[in-house]
């Protein structure tokens, strides 16, 4: 993260904002500035000039956290959001909405080391045949078959391994066998990091 950049963290969560807030500083940020609320964003978003990032929790109490992050991307704003683990809907929504990237949460989430690898771009590799190549948490290229990137992309769409199993013809059983043989390839059993690594490469959508 480069030094001194200003930083509007909205989150409704004191105890998750004022640690947030700290890496935040400690990754280098000059000036953060906080706020609770989508409304109490936009009204700092008015009163001063655009900071260089906007951090925002998609469970903001107000509910306008995609609206917020979209009005955000309109204005030219980067903007980084904050997830719950387990929810690729949401990564993907949030995406859709114009963030950047989609950062876990966790009770000490912050932006140093794995954390703020997974916030920087990556470069879409190129594809195998018949599948596609993921960075995975690691940076580490990791080939996927096409069977793989189905199941992915069925993931990323909401389904559940039922539903996945249902569209491609697979038991359930066989749909959690490939998302745990993804898993080991991207070093993460995390269905929505699993997402957001696929569409950080341009496999899914």
């Amino acid at each position: 993260m480069p030094e001194r950049i200003s930083v509007l963290l909205v989150d409704g969560d004191p105890q998750r904002r004022e640690v947030v807030a700290r890496s935040l500083v400690t990754a280098g940020a000059g000036n953060v500035l906080e706020a609770e609320t989508s409304a109490d964003a936009r009204a700092r978003v008015l009163s001063g000039p655009p900071c260089d990032l906007a951090v925002v929790d998609l469970s903001l109490p107000d509910g306008g956290a995609l609206g917020l992050v979209g009005d955000l991307r309109a204005q030219g704003w980067r903007t980084v959001v904050l997830g719950g683990p387990d929810d690729p809907a949401a990564a993907r929504e949030a995406f859709r909405a114009g963030a950047l990237a989609y950062l876990l949460t966790t009770p000490s989430v912050g932006f140093g080391g794995a954390s703020r690898r997974f916030l920087e771009s990556d470069a879409p590799g190129p594809r195998p045949a018949g599948g596609a190549r993921v960075p995975g948490v690691d940076d580490t290229p990791c080939e996927l078959s096409a069977r793989e990137v189905q199941v992915l992309q069925s993931v990323a769409d909401g389904h559940s391994n039922h539903e996945i199993g249902s569209d491609l013809g697979l038991s359930a059983l066989t749909v959690k066998s490939h998302l745990s043989r993804i898993g080991r390839k991207l070093g993460t059993g995390d269905r929505a990091r699993m997402v957001v690594l696929a569409m950080r490469a341009g496999v899914v959508s």
